[in-house]
């Protein structure tokens, strides 16, 4: 069951960005290079800040193993947020699309790196390479979101309709997978402990804090990139959880996809009212 599971998983995540990309303009691809020193800040935080929050976390908390891999695999998986439905209300559409390409397609690179500076430490190697990385963010990423694009100079009038009830419905079915991996591993977590939880659940926060902090003097900016930093990069993380033996890590996984949701929505209601 699992493994059909992590199919919806990741079917579901290449739609979300398909519906990214049929809500986008290729112009937006160069926002964030048109602010350098935005760019600066989203790349510190994204890719040295929270995995060294990552490192921070094992360090001080008597975290179990099956929970340090699971801090592995979300310390590397930098990425985008996958909520831009909810972002546009008080977030900057062409900051996130920016941020969604540029962070994916230095994953091809930087994943493995990471890995390979911290994988021994946290528990194991994940034996992800270059290689396996570039074909696995092609096919979840890369095509899905071409595709969107597409389907946008061909249907520009409907494009953005289209594209919020594919976010509406992708979205559900993010949720509602990870949701079925916990109750389907629910016993994973009733071993780990309040140590092993508390530690995900300060990483989360952490990543929220760092993120809030580096995003600069603008509002939208502060909440994309705390988002960003909270969520990680779901398909990412799905990939790199997969080459672990088992299925403890991508159960815990699973419920950070479901507890970063829940604390992002929070979040970002809390924006919201700072804004009005």
């Amino acid at each position: 069951m699992i493994p059909d599971l992590l199919l919806v998983l990741k079917g579901s995540i290449a739609c979300l960005v398909m519906a990214i990309g049929l809500g986008s303009e290729p112009g937006d691809l160069l926002y964030l290079f048109r602010r350098p020193l935005l760019l600066a800040r989203s790349l510190l935080a994204m890719y040295v800040l929270v995995p060294m929050a990552a490192v921070v976390v094992v360090l001080v908390l008597p975290v179990p193993p099956p929970i340090r891999a699971a801090l592995l695999v979300l310390a590397v998986s930098a990425g985008a947020p996958l909520l831009p439905k909810k972002l546009k209300a008080i977030g900057d559409a062409q900051y996130v699309f920016s941020l969604l390409v540029l962070s994916s397609l230095l994953a091809i690179v930087l994943v493995p790196v990471w890995l390979a500076l911290l994988g021994q430490w946290f528990g194991g190697d994940a034996g992800v390479g270059p290689l396996i990385a570039a074909m696995a963010i092609g096919k979840a990423f890369l095509l899905p979101l071409a595709v969107g694009l597409a389907l946008r100079r061909a249907i520009t009038a409907k494009a953005d309709w289209l594209s919020q009830r594919l976010l509406a419905i992708a979205g559900v079915t993010l949720l509602c997978a990870a949701l079925m991996l916990l109750a389907t591993g629910w016993r994973v977590f009733t071993q780990m402990g309040w140590q092993g939880l508390s530690g995900l659940a300060v990483f989360l926060m952490v990543a929220l804090a760092i993120g809030h902090l580096l995003g600069g003097p603008r509002v939208e900016d502060r909440t994309v990139l705390a988002i960003a930093c909270a969520t990680r990069h779901i398909g990412i993380a799905v990939l790199v959880a997969t080459h672990f033996p088992g299925t403890r890590t991508v159960v815990l996984v699973a419920g950070y996809v479901v507890t970063a949701a829940i604390v992002s929505m929070t979040y970002l209601h809390l924006r919201r009212n700072d804004v009005t």
